[in-house]
């Protein structure tokens, strides 16, 4: 059985070859076997972007987050996908988030 490290790496080899939803399902399996697996969400979340599927997109950028809250790249991350979602103020909110956290300003 390949571990989610392994699926990643699949699901990589797949984008890069064009194959985006066959890239969301090696992604998806390495996260039904280990769900904090957060480079999976990361690459799920651009993928889902990539393909218009922006709910889908946020939650996987916000699993993220939620996985690595004092990661500022995982912030960053998240705005990125907010913003490429038309959603300024969310986007804007965790901008800052990064930022502070980048400083290492608590909130």
């Amino acid at each position: 059985m390949p571990t989610a490290e392994q699926l990643y790496d699949e699901a990589v080899a797949l984008r890069d070859a064009g194959d985006k939803p066959g890239a969301i399902a090696k992604l998806q399996e390495a996260i039904a076997l280990e769900p904090g697996h957060a480079i999976s969400h990361g690459m799920l979340a651009k993928l889902h972007v990539d393909l218009g599927q922006f709910d889908e997109a946020i939650a996987h950028a916000l699993k993220v987050v939620e996985l690595e809250p004092d990661d500022f790249f995982s912030h960053t991350a998240l705005s990125v996908i907010y913003q490429r979602c038309g959603k300024i103020r969310e986007a804007e909110e965790a901008k800052a988030k990064a930022q502070r956290l980048q400083y290492g300003i608590k909130d």
